[in-house]
């Protein structure tokens, strides 16, 4: 399987290196990734949480699920559910109980509980966060979701059924309720710019077009041709991280 991977991953940057131009890095066996303001975290299929200096995955202390970095700062989740932020070079639980977050408003986070409940934390809360002491008023959104990201202008999220919907959230948590948007995906990020990319069960990734602060919906979605399964991405400053189904990292550029 491995052999078969690299030699697909070379046919792919033969064929669609004019349009990005994909090359596989040597993180093995990533579970996921998030990248934002610059900053790449990851984490791996033994949870072992990482943060990226150079071109090395410096291992971070602690045991996660998933990681998020942006406005927000650093924060990550357990299998139990258990919620932290990275305070000093450490982790620091938070109250609640959470699958998913994602750092990526300004400055609030949102995440998605083991129910699909979406959830959303004021910026002042999360900025301030520093310990068991700080607020941590955690605001129940209406709806389900899976995979819940924001960025700069709205949030993006997908149901169990791969559906996909926009969410106005305000940095106090206001909004005006999801609208559903045309296509499947069974993830999706939101960059620090505003860009949305997604991958769907079949392993296909797709980024939306026409995405601006006046338009945040964007107008479509563009399939981004790879040769290799996809099951995880993320972007930020030209840069698309993605994890193949088979445990191989690519960094791509267009």
């Amino acid at each position: 399987m491995r052999a078969t991977a690299v030699i697909l991953l070379v046919v792919c940057l033969l064929d669609f290196g004019h349009a990005w131009n994909c090359k596989e890095i040597k993180f093995k066996n990533l579970r996921q990734i998030d990248a934002g303001i610059g900053q790449v975290v990851a984490t791996d299929t033994s949870q072992i949480p990482y943060y990226l200096v150079g071109d090395e995955l410096i291992r971070l202390p602690g045991a996660l699920s998933h990681i998020t970095v942006g406005p927000a700062g650093i924060w990550g989740v357990n299998e139990a559910y258990a919620i932290y932020k990275y305070v000093a070079g450490n982790w620091v639980q938070a109250a609640g109980l959470l699958k998913q977050v994602d750092a990526g408003g300004d400055p609030f986070i949102v995440g998605a509980n083991m129910n699909d409940g979406p959830f959303c934390l004021r910026s002042g809360a999360t900025v301030g966060y520093k310990g068991p002491d700080s607020p941590l008023p955690w605001t129940g959104l209406t709806g389900l979701v899976k995979y819940y990201s924001c960025g700069p202008f709205i949030c993006w999220a997908v149901n169990k059924d791969d559906d996909i919907f926009i969410m106005n959230l305000k940095p106090d948590c206001q909004n005006g309720g999801w609208t559903q948007i045309g296509g499947k995906l069974s993830m999706i990020e939101v960059a620090s710019d505003g860009s949305v990319f997604g991958a769907n069960s079949n392993g296909d990734v797709y980024t939306r077009d026409g995405i601006t602060a006046s338009k945040p919906e964007g107008t479509g979605w563009t399939q981004i041709p790879m040769c290799l399964k996809i099951k995880h991405v993320t972007y930020d400053l030209g840069r698309l991280w993605a994890i193949s189904t088979s445990g191989v990292t690519m960094l791509c550029t267009n």
